[in-house]
């Protein structure tokens, strides 16, 4: 897009800079852009995940079993401090992906009172295959934009997320 284009928030920034003058509405822009860009970017991630049978959610827990190295097994408190979930969005996405065949709860063989959530193979062929989609996915919705405009918004997003994390 040419930066010079009006976008649909510089239209409802016009109209509040017209209706209420006294505010300054330039955060209004950025949120905006960035919530807009969310709903699009997440569509876009959901409809290529959807294609291994996995939803962000599930994709999100086995992608971190994944990238924790072998041999790919993790605690459940791993697995939360990880995805910053709740204990108990945790144990259905759990529940959901043992059901699919994906993990499987076993016992920790460090301490036997508790268990570690562990790819099963299955699990681990489906990962790998939806990572690899994954990544082509991210290089294709960011193809747009050059290696310094990525350099800069990625350092900008990083500033911006270091006030809430």
């Amino acid at each position: 897009m040419d930066e010079d284009k009006q976008d649909h928030v510089d239209r409802i920034l016009a109209q509040w800079r017209r209706e209420r003058p006294d505010l300054d509405v330039e955060p209004m822009g950025i949120l905006g852009r960035l919530k807009r860009l969310g709903t699009h970017l997440g569509r876009e991630v959901e409809a290529v995940l959807l294609k291994h049978g996995l939803s962000t959610s599930s994709f999100d827990v086995l992608a971190t079993l994944r990238r924790s190295g072998a041999p790919h097994r993790l605690s459940p408190g791993e697995l939360l401090e990880m995805t910053m979930v709740s204990s108990g969005t945790m144990t259905n996405r759990i529940d959901q992906l043992e059901k699919a065949g994906f993990v499987e709860r076993i016992v920790n063989p460090d301490d036997r009172r508790s268990v570690l959530i562990a790819l099963t193979d299955k699990g681990f062929a489906t990962v790998e295959e939806a990572v690899g989609a994954h990544v082509a996915n991210q290089q294709r919705l960011t193809r747009n934009l050059t290696a310094e405009d990525k350099a800069a918004f990625d350092r900008l997003l990083k500033k911006f997320l270091s006030d809430f994390e």
